[in-house]
């Protein structure tokens, strides 16, 4: 199906301000895939907290390119379908890589988008991997306060052992 000149600016602009919102994007290559499966995945893509849309891939370099990011014509071949993490990332990486596993013979991570460079499918499985923010924010907290709660535990001791002393004298001066 031929574009029109109008057309492609205006896809070429929608793919521009989907960048301009994104923290990350991913591109998986697609076959035989059918609306049960990509409906299924843009539900699962908005939970994440993105967008996922079918990308030209001529229009999608452009814009690529005009973000800043150097892209080389290989990255972007075949057949695309790009993930854009408005919110968080690593949860826009599981939810591709994830799509990848449960259908293999549909779906395959081939590259991303992060901090201005390209980032390969490996890359893309560990960012994936990451625990959810809220996760790594109460494991930081944690390690935090440990020192702090092992301190006020060192300093409360002796107090507790004096206490437990005069228990023990009162007891035996009660019995």
């Amino acid at each position: 199906m031929a574009f029109s000149k109008a057309k492609k600016e205006e896809v070429l602009a929608q793919y521009e301000e989907l960048l301009r919102k994104s923290k990350a994007v991913f591109v998986m290559k697609y076959s035989k895939m059918n609306v049960k499966t990509v409906e299924a995945l843009r539900n699962k893509v908005r939970e994440a907290g993105g967008e996922a849309h079918v990308v030209k891939n001529t229009l999608m370099k452009l814009a690529l390119e005009r973000a800043g990011m150097k892209v080389t014509k290989d990255l972007l071949a075949g057949t695309s379908l790009a993930g854009f993490a408005f919110d968080e990332a690593p949860a826009m990486a599981k939810t591709f890589t994830d799509a990848a596993k449960e259908n293999a013979q549909v779906f395959e991570v081939k590259v991303g988008f992060m901090d201005g460079r390209a980032i390969s499918p490996e890359d893309i499985k560990t960012l994936a991997d990451l625990p959810p923010l809220p996760v790594m924010r109460a494991r930081i907290l944690g390690v935090l306060q440990a020192p702090a709660a092992k301190l006020v535990r060192t300093i409360a001791e002796p107090a507790r052992r004096v206490a437990r002393v005069l228990q023990s004298y009162s007891e035996q001066a009660a019995s």
